[in-house]
């Protein structure tokens, strides 16, 4: 088995296990599955391929709640089905990125139920608190899925904390029989042959005390970036995955600060290979409010995108870029245009991330312009955080129809309808002779957007991935090149360089769906470079420096 051990010129390809393929019929995607479209992933160009959780748990929160991270939940098989994954994957020089939530469990896992026994050892591995008086909470923090962050337990008169659901329990990481635990964890994985790991909203797990929020806000100034993070993490990786660098990981990090972020994914820092951040895609909230309706900010989104670029560049520190997971709604529907200029649209939103400085992320079915679900009932949702939200929204005042509006637009389960694989009735996502309807429904248009209809088709959003991943891994100034912006101000344009050793890169690429002149001191002089990846056949019309940019036109030049 030979694996690309370099992170920076790596490609990680996402998989949401319960909505990729089902193989047996139940109507739940499954490991089985996976391992049939291994080859798929592989004629992609992914070099890894990370699976959110699949192991035994109550599904409260789709895997995120887990009950025991040392077995499989019988919904997705079987240990057998991982070993054959990660041995089936190997051989297609692809290696498996498990995803950890070391943050919480499920109160369902053994050592929430023997801590609810009483059980002091395990109580420990909890945060177990009194309340400010009777039926107070010991703080007015809220969880992220809405409602308040505790949850009273009678038969202690005491609260514990859930910063998610209230089936999570958070995890006390100044426990250092908790940390043991999780090492031993990854440990076991890595036996496996586990070659990454993804963690979870790592930098939760240090709390900084336990004091109401003064300003009546959701109190993530004391937990999240905690105290004791970086040691947790350093920690971690020494006792781990820091003892074989062919592994690679990412940690995801809530609300989390570009600062910490050159600690966490620093060269030589010794905690994670690179992070997450979801600054970029909080461009069409208001604020930190996720569950309103506001234009994307495109301004925003170019000055975030290139502040991380440039300052991570300058602190030696590592991204993953990223447009789409299963946390996000579908970029072309977000930021692009699931009508007339949907396949341009979902080129150029690729081109603009796959060239920047980073390891690329394709989420299961972006490299097909997968869009939002059509849903336009609340009883189709299922996901957990948006039918919580659906309630808060309506005590708030709104109408039923509004907030499902909202809902629509900024829902989970945007990215998690099942992967649509052909024109058939559940898009190919079960076998043609399953009688069980997939657990969420297949969105309409899989009947023209479907990787079947794409592998046949050279002009297809798919084969565009494939020329971008493989434009990666032949330049190296795409992996290695620092990342000059270009036009920041412009209210369209969307342009940057890139350099590396004598070569050049520059990506231009029109973000909107008008014609746009575009001149000024700041266009590129692309005289004497190659042409090396468009959306169009042909590219703009220049002349003397006067660029002509058709709807959501994009270029790459190299020389």
């Amino acid at each position: 088995m030979t694996f690309t051990t370099d992170f920076h010129k790596a490609v990680v390809y996402q998989i949401y296990p319960k909505s990729f393929a089902d193989s047996n019929g139940d109507g739940l995607g499954d490991l089985k599955g996976v391992i049939g479209k291994l080859d798929y992933i592989a004629g992609l160009g992914a070099d890894y391929i990370w699976s959110t959780p699949f192991f035994v748990s109550p599904q409260h929160d789709n895997g995120y709640d887990v009950a025991d991270y040392y077995d499989v939940d019988p919904a997705y098989g079987t240990m057998d089905d991982v070993d054959e994954l990660i041995a089936e994957a190997g051989k297609r020089g692809i290696g498996l990125m498990f995803d950890m939530v070391f943050n919480h469990v499920s109160t369902e896992h053994e050592w929430f139920r023997k801590a609810m026994a009483g059980d002091p050892y395990y109580k420990r591995f909890f945060f177990f608190r009194k309340g400010k008086g009777p039926g107070v909470p010991p703080t007015n923090w809220e969880s992220k899925f809405g409602g308040p962050a505790w949850r009273y337990v009678p038969e202690f008169d005491e609260w514990y904390l859930h910063l998610f659901d209230p089936t999570q329990a958070d995890l006390d990481w100044e426990n250092p029989d908790v940390r043991h635990a999780v090492q031993d964890i990854v440990r076991f994985w890595m036996s496996k042959g586990v070659r990454g790991f993804r963690f979870d909203v790592i930098n939760l797990i240090s709390k900084a005390g336990f004091e109401d929020d003064p300003d009546g806000g959701d109190g993530r100034a004391f937990y999240t970036d905690g105290p004791r993070v970086h040691e947790y993490l350093r920690e971690l990786n020494e006792a781990t995955f820091g003892t074989d660098p062919g592994i690679i990981t990412v940690g995801e990090m809530s609300s989390t600060s570009m600062e910490q972020c050159y600690r966490y994914a620093g060269a030589d820092t010794h905690e994670l290979s690179m992070v997450f951040s979801f600054h970029h895609l909080k461009v069409d909230f208001m604020g930190n409010e996720k569950w309103v309706l506001v234009p994307p900010d495109f301004g925003r989104l170019k000055r975030i995108v290139f502040d991380w670029q440039t300052n991570m560049a300058a602190h030696d520190a590592w991204n993953a870029v990223f447009w789409c997971n299963h946390d996000q709604p579908r970029v072309v529907s977000r930021f692009g245009d699931e009508g007339r200029y949907w396949k341009e649209s979902a080129k150029m939103l690729a081109t603009v991330m796959h060239c920047l400085r980073g390891t690329p992320y394709v989420y299961q079915g972006e490299e097909l312009g997968m869009t939002n679900a059509d849903y336009d009932s609340i009883e189709q949702f299922r996901d957990v955080e948006s039918l919580n939200h659906y309630e808060i929204l309506q005590r708030k005042g709104l109408k039923a129809a509004d907030a499902l509006r909202i809902i629509q637009v900024h829902s989970r389960d945007n990215s998690r309808t099942p992967m649509q694989w052909d024109d058939s009735r559940y898009a190919g996502f079960e076998p043609a002779d399953a009688t069980a309807e997939p657990w969420l429904a297949v969105n309409a248009n899989h009947d023209r957007i479907n990787a079947a209809a794409e592998l046949a088709d050279p002009d297809s959003i798919y084969h565009y991935y494939r020329k971008l991943i493989a434009l990666r891994k032949e330049l190296d100034v795409i992996a290695f090149g620092d990342v000059e912006p270009i036009a920041t101000d412009d209210p369209d344009v969307f342009a940057y360089r890139r350099r590396w050793q004598g070569h050049e890169l520059i990506m231009v690429a029109n973000f909107h769906g008008h014609e746009r002149e575009w001149t000024g001191a700041e266009v590129p002089d692309v005289s004497g470079f190659e042409r090396v990846l468009g959306n169009y056949a042909n590219g703009p019309a220049i002349d003397g420096g006067v660029w002509q940019l058709r709807p959501y036109e994009t270029s790459v030049w190299y020389r």
